[in-house]
């Protein structure tokens, strides 16, 4: 009989078999995003200039943390969509239980490219490019873009896990929010359909609050 620990294995290799190439070019992007900041500030004149350039690099970490969650989300579900679930129909497992086996495997997963974070932001704070008035906070821009990862990871996650149809659905509410407001601004309506959907979800404390704001590796 298969052991729990067995099958929550078989679901990680395939979860890693599909996401793989994608989660290892991630990985090189988290480790050279800190590094990158770096070097284009090394030449700064002064320590606001320092952190003029090193602010230009942060929204990299907030649109490669969505994308991680995005990519694993997806991904995730990739070969249950191909194989028609029959896999996961034939399993003695409960359908919730399946899904926080796959759930966590993703979290495994997303736990690469963070770690490839952590050590890049470490040895910048450690560099002596940094101006010695400065500080570097590897820890909080390391916990941040985890979470906000998962943030991402959970709610793709759950999309993805939905039928064709609902997924469907989704895309086609947010096609008719852009269409409402591209109609509401033709007539000359001062309604700002997109603006207060943004607020709503990037806003504190919205669902996704968390990609806002200043994403700093070296600040005052």
């Amino acid at each position: 009989m298969t052991t729990r620990p067995s099958r929550w294995r078989a679901l990680f290799e395939t979860q890693w078999k599909w996401t793989r190439g994608v989660l290892l070019l991630i990985a090189v992007t988290t480790f050279a995003l800190p590094l990158l900041s770096l070097r284009s500030s090394a030449g700064a004149r002064d320590d606001s200039s320092f952190i003029s350039s090193i602010q230009a690099w942060a929204v990299g970490y907030a649109f490669v943390a969505a994308g991680l969650g995005l990519l694993v989300g997806i991904f995730s579900w990739s070969y249950d969509h191909r194989l028609r679930h029959v896999y996961a129909l034939s399993l003695p497992v409960e359908r919730w239980r399946y899904s926080l086996m796959r759930f966590t495997g993703g979290l495994a997963l997303i736990s690469l490219p963070v770690a490839t974070l952590f050590v890049s932001a470490e040895i910048v704070a450690h560099s002596s490019l940094v101006p010695p008035m400065l500080h570097a906070y590897p820890v909080a821009l390391t916990l941040r873009f985890a979470f906000a990862a998962l943030v991402a990871y959970s709610v793709f996650f759950a999309i993805s896990s939905a039928t064709a149809r609902t997924a469907g659905y989704i895309l086609a509410t947010i096609g008719l929010l852009f269409v409402l407001d591209i109609v509401l601004r033709s007539a000359g309506s001062r309604i700002d359909v997109l603006g207060h959907v943004t607020d709503i979800l990037f806003a504190a404390p919205g669902l996704l609050a968390v990609f806002g704001g200043r994403w700093m590796l070296i600040d005052v």
